[in-house]
């Protein structure tokens, strides 16, 4: 039989590989930057307009002024492009990209990994996907 471990040990062991996590290239670029997003002046001064015509248009519609709304609306989508089309902001939304697909790829392993266990320790066929000590199975 195999080790066992604790709900506390395998918690402590993704605690490790959260921080190992944190410290790959991907996230220190995403840190980075974040950082001169926050600085950016003109990215800062579009989102705070952003925010100002949301609210804006949550009070025209609680009004229902739609005619008004809908420029507003124009307004936030247009903002949203200029600011899109800042290579700044274009380097900072792929490297959410790049730290989402890592920590996709990362539990994708881990889902992989914990299935491939349960079917070897079942004596199942890998190649298959399925367990044959299962009360379940028909075999």
């Amino acid at each position: 039989m195999s080790e066992q471990y604790t709900r506390d040990e395998v918690k402590e062991k993704a605690r490790e590989l959260a921080k190992m996590l944190a410290a790959t290239e991907e996230v220190d670029f995403f840190k980075r930057a974040e950082k001169q997003i926050n600085e950016h002046l003109r990215v800062q001064e579009m989102i705070a307009e952003i925010k100002r015509y949301q609210k804006e248009a949550v009070n025209l519609k609680h009004y229902g002024k739609t005619e008004a709304l809908k420029q507003v609306e124009e307004k936030i989508d247009s903002l949203h492009d200029e600011i899109d089309q800042i290579p700044l902001v274009q380097e900072f939304k792929q490297s959410q990209t790049d730290v989402n697909e890592l920590l996709q790829m990362i539990t994708h392993i881990i889902s992989r990994t914990v299935t491939d266990e349960i079917i070897r320790s079942s004596d199942g066929d890998l190649m298959r996907g399925t367990t044959t000590k299962s009360p379940f199975h028909p075999c």
